[in-house]
């Protein structure tokens, strides 16, 4: 990083003195024509960039893809660690093990010489259809900001800014760009605003970025109920908020985005080109005072990434290290779900095989290509297949073969990749099987197997119906990064007992997830004017299964062991709290009555008993995952907020959490409930 000269009384070069003091100083400095200049990039070959002012030692200010690491394409054309996915993550249930990830990527992120990345994605999957169910965490609103948050805070810990997408309800890559999510308010706040305005809260984002589509006819990047009342006003947000790439330009007027709170068009200027900006000011169609406040937010980030300060005073830096990969491979072990184990095939033994037939054409899948996937894919410097993975682990103690012949048992490698159509920016899935020649090869193989194994390597959920009751088991491996391979052997056979859990739920068909139980156009992908209608309301996810008592393939936190986990003495410390800021501890006694070392996530959901809103059975609103060994007992807490039951009142325009009778569910996943605690609000 270049030197700076220091200006006469620049206090915003000062690294000593306070961040408020250094913004406006350099407000102060900046001319109509720079403050215009900083709303956008300037220039067609700055894609990931801002135009540097030399005048006043203002560099470029820089960013780079995520959510799966620092992408190539927007870091210099450099190899970095490749993480598993975001629905990977999730599927860990770890709370600390986001934090890691969030500090390595933050590390990763510095080292390329970038300040923003972009990421996470927290959209709710709404449909299992999606093309990019793979970059988010969850359908549950809840899960989802419970693990983005210490994400967040991991990144921002590396003086990197953290930039939550896509806001809002971008929840479908079918017209993402022309069409409109048509939601009423309580739905918009309570399923598809709530990770949101969370995070906020909780973790302080330093940016957001808008999403291409229309809510309720608005573009994001020009919606001020979104942007301005929402985001900004109502729950205090202090940072950038950025469009996605484009997704200005069907916007008609310049002086809507910067009213409604847009400060960064990214990634060059369509609406604040500097005449446009000009023009809009001189006409009074916005006032310094929104003008300020706009370019504030983007220097406040800035100077918060450290972008005007000397590199000794930043946090040390690091990519590709030992300790990423090995990070990589344990949250990819820790993230794996079990779906299903007849007779305990799994763990492998080893001593007990001597041939072991592999398929499928994900068993020498590479997935971490340039774009491949879109802007998340991440090329690493290697990554282990599941071949490279299961070769290590056998050694010369057990023949793999690519036949059936005169096997002990079959694995086959199946599932989606990256390819349009499949878990991908830009398209959506055309459905929610796998392609025939795939189910073909399965049942064949189970066919002519005594034994077969199915490891499924994708990013959303996968019908499974014509070909689950002829394997053994079933392995739900995700993307998991570049040591995918070691992981996914490391599971099979024992080394690492799965205890992953579904962070959605699967269904049978497509036809049974509420965005497509009508079959109509209107609810997906949209009808002649694009417009979708959310007309399942809350009720996303396990909540609709739940309501309308239909049964998924594997419900929303499913997942199981090679061990056993016992319940015992569940009870809440008080039965009754009065205020929102109040905070319940449900205690109870886990013991690991199986003999292999594992961890199991405990899970509690409320439900309202006589609730004057239409809510769901049940919603999750915590949890907590626990390690044991053999035979040991650990007491676990698990605290309950008040605020988490809550609902929003439309009359009221805001959350509400109503008095009377609740119910806490506390099991094992959302359709394995072991012990229920009854208490009173207010």
């Amino acid at each position: 990083m270049k030197c700076f000269a220091m200006a006469e009384n620049a206090s915003y070069l000062d690294e000593k003195a306070k961040i408020e003091k250094r913004v406006e100083d350099l407000l102060a400095r900046l001319t109509l024509t720079e403050k215009f200049k900083l709303l956008s990039s300037h220039g067609r070959l700055r894609f990931y960039t801002t135009g540097p002012i030399k005048r006043l030692n203002i560099p470029s200010f820089k960013m780079t893809d995520g959510p799966l690491g620092v992408a190539m394409h927007s870091s210099g054309f450099k190899k970095n660690t490749r993480f598993p996915a975001t629905i990977a993550l999730a599927a860990s249930w770890n709370r600390e093990l986001m934090r890691d990830i969030g500090t390595a990527i933050g590390e990763e992120v510095r080292a390329v010489g970038r300040h923003v990345l972009l990421a996470p994605g927290i959209n709710i999957c709404r449909t299992p259809l999606n093309g990019r169910t793979f970059e988010y965490f969850s359908e549950d609103p809840y899960l989802t900001k419970e693990l983005a948050i210490p994400f967040v805070k991991g990144v921002q810990s590396q003086k990197v800014a953290a930039c939550l997408k896509h806001y809002a309800a971008n929840n479908q890559e079918t017209d993402r760009k022309s069409s409109s999510s048509e939601i009423d308010e309580r739905t918009l706040h309570e399923i598809y605003l709530r990770a949101f305005r969370e995070v906020v809260k909780e973790a302080s984002p330093w940016a957001i970025m808008t999403s291409y589509n229309m809510v309720n006819g608005v573009y994001a990047s020009e919606n001020k109920y979104l942007l301005q009342e929402i985001l900004m006003d109502r729950w205090g947000f202090d940072g950038l908020v950025m469009t996605d790439w484009f997704a200005s330009r069907p916007i008609k007027t310049t002086d809507s985005c910067v009213n409604a709170g847009l400060t960064l068009e990214m990634p060059w200027p369509s609406k604040y080109k500097t005449k446009s900006l000009e023009k809009a000011y001189h006409d009074g169609k916005f006032t310094e005072k929104i003008l300020n406040d706009r370019v504030r937010r983007n220097i406040q980030v800035m100077m918060l990434t450290g972008l005007f300060d000397s590199p000794e005073s930043l946090p040390d830096c690091s990519r590709n290290t030992r300790e990423h990969q090995d990070l990589v491979r344990r949250a990819a072990e820790e993230g794996m779900v079990l779906l299903k184990n007849k007779g305990s095939i799994l763990p492998l033994d080893m001593a007990n095989l001597k041939r072991i037939g592999l398929f499928g054409h994900n068993l020498r899948k590479k997935f971490g290509r340039i774009l491949s996937g879109g802007s998340s894919a991440v090329s690493p410097p290697y990554e282990v297949t599941p071949l490279e993975g299961l070769k290590k682990k056998v050694k010369n103690n057990v023949e793999l073969v690519q036949d059936g012949r005169l096997v002990d048992l079959a694995i086959i490698f199946a599932g989606l990749n990256h390819g349009r159509g499949g878990d991908s920016e830009f398209a959506d899935r055309s459905s929610l099987r796998l392609d025939e020649k795939q189910e073909s090869e399965i049942k064949k193989v189970a066919s002519e197997n005594h034994q077969t194994i199915v490891c499924l390597i994708a990013g959303s959920p996968i019908a499974m119906d014509e070909w689950i009751d002829d394997v053994d088991a079933v392995l739900m491996c995700w993307y998991g990064g570049i040591e995918g391979g070691h992981a996914i052997a490391n599971v099979l056979f024992g080394d690492v007992n799965p205890s992953g859990k579904l962070p959605l739920t699967f269904p049978k068909r497509f036809e049974d997830s509420p965005a497509h139980s009508t079959n109509n156009r209107r609810n997906y992908p949209g009808d002649d004017q694009k417009r979708v209608y959310y007309d399942e309301g809350v009720f996303v996810g396990y909540r609709w299964f739940d309501a309308k008592n239909v049964d998924p393939l594997f419900p929303f936190g499913f997942g199981k062991s090679y061990t056993k986990f016992q319940f015992e003495s569940i009870q809440l410390i008080k039965d009754s709290i009065e205020n929102p800021e109040d905070t319940m501890v449900v205690e109870m006694d886990v013991t690991n009555t199986g003999n292999r070392a594992g961890s199991e996530v405990i899970q509690v959901y409320a439900k309202d008993a006589i609730a004057y809103a239409d809510r769901p059975p049940q919603e999750l609103v915590g949890f907590e995952k626990i390690h044991l060994n053999p035979g040991e007992s650990k007491s676990v807490s698990i605290k309950i907020r008040a605020q988490d039951l809550a609902f929003y009142d439309v009359s009221k325009h805001d959350w509400v959490i109503e008095a009377g009778e609740f119910k806490l569910l506390i099991g094992k996943s959302s359709r394995e409930i072991l012990g229920e605690i009854n208490f009173v609000y207010g």
